[in-house]
């Protein structure tokens, strides 16, 4: 399993045979339960995760005691990156949503990828760039007060398909995760998906979401925070 998920890595692709070969020697595979931790706000950042199967998200508590959600991270999707390269200490709890295997690469095989590997290099820039992205984004819609909105640019944040990779617009989400996430509840989530489905921007099936048509969702979501619900 952890060769077929490196296969679909973009990163991992672009490795030699020698380096990938060091490279998946050092990393390991740990197994989640429904809420438990991948790391903690505190930790250490040692090392650079992936998502092997299953969903996480991260979170924090604000000084106001309010939750604060940074990011939800499907099935083929790394994180970390940032608090890794600056070696300090995590900001985030990052909590396993349903039964989850996460990747965890050392630290130190991380930076010896930056010195040796261009593409590697590469692909953590566009990774950080498609992330500041994601996170402005989130900073608006935090301030958006239309549910369909929120459920609309949600699903269009994690069908991104370079910081999600492998997807082919497919996420597989249960109206409850999806409801926790965006702070709804699973029948309003319901309708909302029954409506943008019928706009013909997603298909649902049972606990999966095909994204159809992205920039769509988008626009859909920006146009509809502009009335009420």
């Amino acid at each position: 399993m952890l060769d077929d998920f490196l296969a679909k890595s973009n990163w991992a692709n672009s490795l030699t045979a020698e380096q990938f070969q060091r490279t998946r020697s050092s990393i390991f595979v740990r197994e989640l339960q429904t809420g438990n931790y991948v790391c903690r706000k505190g930790d250490p950042s040692e090392e650079w995760i992936g998502v092997m199967d299953g969903l996480v998200r991260i979170e924090n508590l604000s000084q106001a005691g309010k939750l604060v959600n940074f990011g939800t991270f499907p099935a083929h999707s790394w994180f970390g990156e940032g608090a890794v390269l600056k070696k300090e200490m995590r900001k985030y709890d990052a909590i396993a949503m349903r039964a989850s295997r996460v990747v965890l690469m050392p630290a130190a095989t991380f930076f010896w990828l930056l010195d040796v590997s261009i593409p590697f290099n590469r692909f953590v820039i566009t990774q950080l760039n498609d992330r500041l992205g994601q996170y402005l984004g989130a900073f608006e819609h935090d301030r958006l007060e239309h549910r369909k909105s929120r459920v609309a640019l949600a699903i269009a944040d994690i069908s991104n398909p370079r910081l999600y990779q492998r997807q082919e617009g497919r996420i597989e989400i249960s109206n409850e995760e999806l409801g926790n996430l965006v702070g709804i509840s699973r029948q309003s989530i319901n309708q909302i998906l029954h409506e943008l489905e019928k706009t013909g921007l997603i298909k649902r099936a049972y606990r999966v979401i095909t994204v159809l048509d992205i920039e769509g969702l988008r626009d859909f979501g920006r146009q509809m925070d502009e009335h009420d619900i």
